[in-house]
């Protein structure tokens, strides 16, 4: 006759079985919640680039002259960091008549920290706290087909570590770099 321990498994068995299988949920599920993050921050990180160098060749072509105004807001008692793109006009820097959706505001999204170096020179945050009714921008891309040399350094508010660098030449050639590290072709 056989032995009834061997038909079935015990509650202690069941329960480490089921613990484990937690655990292991859990570990994916913060691993799957952080890679969301990451994709954000980079998707809106690209998109602000693309659209300078779009803005650049447009200023080339139209002969006008566009810039891209950073600011920082007051949303809820945190900080949270816009941008618009503005066409200079004989009346002042106003929204760009053309390419709505490209020139369209942008936000970075929450829990960053930026800082502005344009010409070597690192910008005061309290630059980007906009309080005139017709803000100057703060990187003006020429029709001439050149702009002040500049990065933007995007950091993670918790611990202050970089996460992105936007960085462009006097010639407006926009590069997104990953924590600041070139790639291994640029560093030759």
């Amino acid at each position: 006759m056989r032995d009834r321990r061997q038909w079935g498994f015990s509650l202690l068995e069941l329960l480490v079985t089921l613990f484990v299988v937690v655990l292991v949920t859990s570990l994916v599920t913060l691993n799957i919640g952080a890679g969301d993050r990451d994709i954000l921050d980079r998707a809106s990180v690209e998109r602000l680039a693309k659209s300078a160098n779009y803005a650049l060749d447009e200023a080339q072509f139209s002969g006008m002259n566009y810039g891209l105004l950073l600011r920082m807001e007051d949303d809820a008692g945190q900080w949270r960091y816009r941008y618009d793109w503005l066409e200079q006009t004989p009346t002042g820097w106003q929204a760009p008549a053309a390419g709505k959706d490209v020139f369209s505001p942008g936000e970075l999204p929450p829990g960053i920290e930026l800082e502005l170096e344009l010409d070597d020179i690192i910008q005061e945050q309290e630059a980007l706290v906009i309080s005139t009714e017709n803000p100057q921008p703060q990187i003006i891309l020429y029709a001439s087909g050149e702009t002040l040399p500049g990065a933007v350094d995007i950091r993670s508010s918790d611990d202050g570590e970089l996460l992105w660098r936007i960085e462009w030449n006097l010639l407006g050639d926009f590069k997104v770099l990953r924590r600041g590290e070139r790639a291994e072709e640029d560093n030759l």
